[in-house]
């Protein structure tokens, strides 16, 4: 029999009848006398089948698909199968690849996962298909093809378990205990969320005008928002003008090109959100610097031009039906959008955010803007809403006068003279009228806020601009600019970057949500004024009244008072304006079933949740409204580490006491917790004397729910429980030097109770200072200093110099810092008498550091020796963390660049080639240190996901259930123990050495010999 082959194609009814089992892209070889051999082999895995013990191995096939299946190949299909078998769901190939019918995957997920791919399920090993695996013999048909269907049954039994195995790992990271229709549906509801906020946004304030207007409640709204809505039209109109003007070509200005690019009504609401909110949350009280808000407006205005370029052109319009219908090139045209639309809907589902937008931006020719365009625009919008914003005080019924009709916002000038140098800058602001100021809070609950917490699981971490949101621009690091930086993690391979990105689809797959009797609890305590639980008074301090007097000694006092009272007035509003938006997110959140915060990173390694306001990085009252949406039975050790995190939150050095000392504290104060759960604000209140009282609110109630329960160890609680390093710089660099002190002082060694490092420097302090107040001031005069702060030296007094020693404080900072908290304590009236007593301390308290972390003062200057070398050859200092992401430190000179709008003179400074030597110098060490912790979470949040724990960190403190608390505990000081055996510091010093082999680089300072394996054992390395 010749083995010649002919080429098969499938027709387009063999496709359609086939299209659940087999569809190929190019020409398939099949025998040219298929039947003795086709028909032989599928009649033999037929009978197979159906003598199999399980044959739900086999069958992939739904009853309609297999008779069509059947009779394509020619065989009867036999009557019992549908009884025999109960059949999965089926499966199909595309050309995206083979797949569970709605499911895209990539050409490299396909290829990389287990899959029923050609050589896998369908045919043997080394065959192309299943044609060529029958057609190769014509002898002993039955005997080989026997075999050949024994080899494929393995292959099939080997494959279903890889794919049960790799559809139950999808099912847990993608769904997470969703089912696929309610994923579906949050997903839709995702997409809608990240791609209409400004639209949605436009579209809410012309309803908001046309119904206002009709009913006459303009006054009844609140009165920012009614400032928005007055706004808004002028705005509107006057962009519009502007953009007519930019059509006809009577406008040539360099913004020309870019401003029509969206419609007015978007427009004017993304300058009005945008400009708001920086005068809301910036530094200065209601002002903003108008290069950082046309930079800001600017960059805003483009990406919706993109985001509405896309929803435009993939939109199916009205009138495509009855264009299909027509036929002829309007059909064609019909088809080619609808294609498109698929394919960037394709993309957008596989993932492929980037080649989404180039196939968007090859449609409309859209280049990047660029930062001068992006100015130039926003500059503009800042001066249309400049010239037609204006406000109105109330009305004052017994005026005869006109109105008191003026502008909303002011442009100006403003001089700063530079710290200790003749050095002055002067730059524009733009400003608020104080009207406005006032209204300002009330707009926090009103604000866009683009980048809210994911109601499904972020898209998985897989390149640089590759992960996180469906589709807001999202990045795997934070690099503000720093092009050698994006550029070293983009050329990284992907292999080595892995870790990295497992580590943050973790974090970013835990599911929280917000906790709903706290935050009802600080909604009383917010609607009441706040002053309670640290939140700030919702009232401003009144200004004192000017003295009826000419003394001018009494007038400066009172100015200097009045300079005060302004200060702290505007801070205030800041921490209002702050605690506004996290109550924002909070209401909008709480009636979900759970949420997620995708991850990114710093140039650093360190993790941070994009969504920047209530996230579990931040203050106690963020952390006591967010919960993990999974809850576990606590257990018995689950219950007692809850006792114990009650502890470490009400702290008040109760956190220094041993664990069965937190213990006992506990369960000595089971009424007062009792009380603060059922009477949180009409009871004794005594959550509130805790360090951080919402929190411990948050754990009072979970407490007193699980005790009052039947089977307090099977009660399901949703707190996480925290495990805190101990001054977790020190730690990582007594762990670099083999150091055993500074092992002992920071808890990696075992003790009864925990080393408190502050406690301990400050002892040795203590203990210089009384030797030198023994000493002769004639001959020692920093002796009267010692005797004068003999009695002021604690643990407070050393613990900021303490903290910041390992991101390099210098000699005039711990200075700084000691001078305040002295001050604070109003001991030293003269401040003369202060500033030296402060230098006295300060060189005291570095003094005891150096001798108690003698090996990590060596590391810190060969560290800042090594950069300084480095950088004195005008490069960046870079290294590549343990887990392989490479860091490139971005300090480099800046440059200025001036934009002529008609606004203004924008200066934009941007960075030279010229690196900053001394801050190369000064930030390594730091920087490296951080990227050490920040590879130590990531090893454990990896490890974490492994073991099946529901993981969050916060840099030092890693989070989970109280159960697994102790499962936790191992895997982060095993992790911590990994990290430190390799050879970090070798590494580190090879790697500048290969970098740069013309340098000479110092060698590696001594290290002691310290066993790392003692971590293992202490309880209080993290506690």
């Amino acid at each position: 029999m010749s083995s010649a082959k002919t080429p098969l194609l499938l027709s387009a009814n063999h496709t359609t009848q086939f299209d659940h089992f087999l569809s190929f892209s190019k020409p398939t070889s099949f025998p040219q006398n298929p039947s003795r051999i086709s028909t032989t082999m599928w009649s033999n895995i037929a009978k197979r089948a159906i003598q199999f013990q399980n044959p739900r191995r086999f069958c992939l096939l739904n009853s309609q698909s297999l008779r069509r299946a059947s009779s394509f190949l020619g065989l009867t299909h036999h009557p019992i199968l549908p009884e025999k078998f109960k059949y999965r769901p089926s499966y199909g190939f595309s050309e995206m690849g083979f797949c569970r019918n709605g499911e895209i995957l990539s050409h490299e997920e396909f290829t990389g996962r287990p899959s029923f791919g050609f050589n896998g399920f369908f045919c043997p090993k080394g065959y192309a298909s299943v044609a060529e695996a029958a057609s190769s013999t014509d002898v002993e048909e039955d005997v080989l093809v026997g075999e050949e269907v024994q080899e494929l049954l393995k292959e099939m039994n080997k494959e279903e378990k890889r794919q049960v195995e790799y559809k139950r790992r999808r099912r847990r990271t993608m769904m997470r205990g969703m089912g696929q229709g309610k994923y579906q549906m949050l997903r839709r509801r995702q997409v809608r969320i990240e791609t209409e906020a400004w639209e949605q946004a436009a579209k809410e304030y012309k309803e908001l005008l046309m119904d206002m207007c009709e009913q006459k409640l303009a006054p009844n709204l609140p009165y920012m928002k009614s400032l928005f809505l007055g706004w808004f039209e002028p705005l509107r109109d006057a962009i519009d003008k502007e953009q007519e003007l930019c059509r006809r070509g009577k406008n040539k200005a360099a913004y020309a090109p870019y401003i029509n690019q969206l419609p007015p009504d978007m427009m004017s609401v993304i300058t009005m959100h945008k400009l708001m909110g920086l005068l809301m949350t910036g530094g200065e009280h209601g002002s903003a610097r108008v290069v950082q808000a046309a930079c800001a407006i600017g960059d805003a205005v483009e990406q919706e031009v993109r985001i509405h370029k896309f929803l435009e052109k993939t939109k199916k319009k009205k009138g495509d039906k009855d264009k299909e219908n027509d036929g002829g090139d309007s059909n064609a045209v019909v088809k080619d959008q609808e294609k498109l639309r698929k394919k960037v809907t394709t993309l957008i589902k596989k993932q492929k955010l980037l080649a989404a937008r180039q196939l968007v931006k090859g449609q409309d020719d859209s280049k990047p803007w660029g930062q001068d365009a992006k100015a130039k625009v926003g500059s503009r919008l800042i001066e249309l809403l400049m010239q037609t914003a204006y406000i109105q005080p109330p009305a004052n019924q017994l005026a005869d006068g006109p109105p008191d009709i003026r502008p909303a916002f002011l442009h100006s000038f403003k001089t700063v003279m530079k710290e200790g140098k003749k050095i002055s800058r002067r730059f524009g602001i733009i400003e608020c009228d104080p009207l406005v100021i006032k209204g300002l809070e009330r707009t926090a609950r009103h604000m866009v806020i683009p980048y809210m917490p994911m109601l499904v699981p972020p898209v998985k971490w897989t390149g640089y601009d590759k992960g996180g949101h469906l589709f807001l621009p999202s990045y795997v690091m934070r690099i503000h600019g720093a092009r050698q930086q994006r550029e070293a993690v983009k050329r990284a391979p992907r292999k080595q970057l892995e870790p990295v990105f497992k580590a943050l689809d973790t974090l970013g797959n835990t599911k929280w949500m917000v906790n709903k009797r706290v935050l009802s609890v600080v909604d009383r305590i917010w609607a009441s004024g706040g002053r309670l639980a640290d939140l700030v008074d919702r009232n401003d301090i009144p200004l004192p009244d000017q003295p009826d007097t000419e003394d001018e000694a009494q007038l400066k006092k009172w100015r200097w008072k009045v300079k005060s009272v302004k200060k702290e007035n505007r801070e205030r509003h800041s921490q209002r304006c702050d605690i506004e938006l996290k109550l924002a997110v909070a209401r909008k959140m709480k009636d979900e079933e759970g949420f997620f915060y995708p991850h990114n990173l710093d140039f650093r390694g360190r993790a941070y949740p994009m969504h920047p306001y209530l996230n579990h990085l931040g203050s106690d009252l963020c952390r006591g409204i967010l919960e993990f949406a999974e809850g576990r039975p606590l257990g018995k050790s689950g219950l007692r580490w809850l006792k114990i995190h009650f502890a470490n939150l009400y702290a008040g050095g109760v956190d220094k006491l041993s664990h069965e000392g937190r213990l006992t504290f506990t369960e000595n104060h089971l009424d007062d917790i009792f009380d603060s759960a059922d009477r949180p604000l009409e009871g004794k209140r005594w959550w509130l004397n805790a360090e951080d009282p919402f929190q411990c609110l948050a754990v009072c109630m979970n407490l007193t729910d699980a005790l009052r329960s039947s089977s307090p160890e099977t009660f399901i609680s949703h707190i996480p429980i925290h495990q805190d390093g101990s001054c977790n710089g020190l730690q990582h660099y007594a762990a670099l030097g083999r150091d055993k002190l500074g092992a002992a002082a920071v808890n990696l060694v075992a003790g009864e109770k925990p080393a408190d490092v502050y406690s301990g420097i400050a002892a040795r302090v203590l203990e210089i200072m009384r030797e030198d107040a023994q000493k002769d001031p004639t001959i020692f005069p920093d002796a009267l200093h010692a005797r004068t702060l003999i009695n002021q030296v604690d643990r407070k007094l050393v613990k900021q110099t303490v903290m910041t020693s390992v991101y390099g404080v210098t000699y005039i900072g711990a200075r700084d810092q000691i001078k305040r908290r002295l001050k604070e304590r109003s001991v030293i009236a003269d401040d003369v008498e202060l500033f030296g007593a402060s230098c006295y301390a300060a060189k005291i308290t570095l003094t005891a550091l150096g001798q108690m972390f003698e090996a990590a003062r060596s590391i810190m200057s060969w560290l800042g020796e090594c950069a300084k070398i480095i950088a004195s050859e005008n490069q960046p200092v870079r290294w590549t963390t343990p887990l392989g992401l490479p860091v490139v430190q971005p300090y480099r000179k800046l440059g200025r660049h001036l934009i002529k709008t008609s606004l203004q003179v924008l200066t934009l400074q941007r960075e030279t080639e010229k690196v900053m030597v001394k801050r190369q110098r000064t930030a390594f060490p730091p920087n490296f240190v951080h990227s050490l912790d920040g590879s130590h979470m990531m090893m454990t949040a990896n490890s974490c996901r492994k073991a099946g724990l529901n993981f969050a960190g916060v840099h030092d403190s890693y989070w989970t259930h109280a159960c697994d608390v102790d499962e936790l505990s191992r895997i982060l000081r095993e992790k911590f123990v990994e990290l430190y055996e390799m050879p970090i510091l070798e590494n580190l010093l090879e790697s500048f050495q290969q970098s740069f082999p013309t340098l000479s680089f110092p060698p590696l300072p001594e290290r002691g010999d310290f066993d790392l394996r003692d971590v293992l054992e202490s309880p209080y390395f993290f506690n």
